[in-house]
């Protein structure tokens, strides 16, 4: 990985970890997904048209399919992430959606773009999995469900990701779709297919807006913010490097989840944290 591609990442891991918490702490469902939506579409669309006009990137077919399903993959990802946060707490639900996504992200790398890591990035992968399934016991009570509803929504939530981050990958770095135009299509496609539910929700998004639109911008500049920097670092280093690589923030969200919203069992769920980060880092390096 290169030192820019690296110094991105970390960049963008901060910020990531940061619009979580917010939207940990805000709630809501699919019309907040709207709002955030919305302001991300507004404040971007500039940089789209400017991006548009001087590179005037080449969009046939192929390239428009993949617009369209980052779309829709990005929307049933952020309905599905406001619901994980309801059903458990950020210190669950955050890290085993990050920590199981470059898994399934490096086996779709090797399945279907032929990378090949080294032994040592397979062994991350392990220690990846052995911290996932160590947040999911974590608090387990005697006679209790295996996996409460929270670690299932990470579970499958990881899974959306492995699956975007391959797709979005193959588009900026195979096809030479702009990162910027890549990210912006998410934002379109999450305004469109949701608006008929905000609109049957106008008094719960007139309400959101006015008692939390602090919140509501920083998440919409936030959320692209941090994923079009990621786009930016798979121009230039293979999406086996990066997917694991971005994970850092899983110890980011463990720790605000646990020192900010006051979660339970800190020290177990922090030390299950950095096994996946120890993980990611023999994936990285590998």
């Amino acid at each position: 990985m290169t030192t820019a591609a690296l110094l991105l990442v970390l960049g963008s891991a901060v910020i990531h970890a940061t619009w979580n918490l917010l939207t940990k702490r805000l709630g809501g469902g699919a019309p907040a997904v709207w709002c955030f939506a919305t302001v991300g579409f507004l404040v971007y669309a500039p940089l789209v048209a400017i991006v548009i006009w001087l590179q005037r990137p080449a969009l046939d077919g192929e390239r428009w399919l993949f617009l369209a399903g980052s779309g829709v993959l990005q929307v049933v990802y952020f309905v599905l992430l406001l619901r994980g946060y309801r059903a458990g707490d950020l210190s669950v639900v955050y890290p085993l959606a990050r920590g199981t996504g470059p898994v399934l992200a490096m086996a779709l790398a090797i399945g279907l773009l032929g990378e090949r890591p080294s032994p040592l990035a397979i062994a991350g992968g392990g220690l990846v999995a052995v911290g996932v399934f160590s947040l999911a016991f974590t608090g387990h009570r005697p006679g209790a469900t295996l996996f409460g509803e929270g670690a299932v929504y990470g579970i499958v939530l990881g899974v959306f990701i492995g699956t975007y981050t391959v797709w979005d990958g193959y588009a900026v770095s195979r096809l030479g779709i702009p990162p910027v135009l890549q990210s912006w299509s998410s934002e379109v496609a999450r305004v469109v297919f949701l608006a008929p539910v905000a609109a049957r929700h106008r008094c719960e998004v007139r309400s959101l807006w006015r008692g939390h639109w602090r919140e509501v911008v920083a998440i919409g500049i936030l959320s692209p913010l941090s994923y079009l920097i990621v786009l930016f670092a798979l121009t230039l280093s293979p999406i086996s490097y990066i997917a694991p690589a971005r994970e850092v923030s899983i110890l980011f969200g463990a720790i605000l989840g646990a020192k900010l919203l006051h979660e339970g069992h800190h020290r177990q769920r922090l030390i299950g944290a950095a096994v996946i980060v120890l993980g990611i880092g023999a994936l990285a390096v590998g």
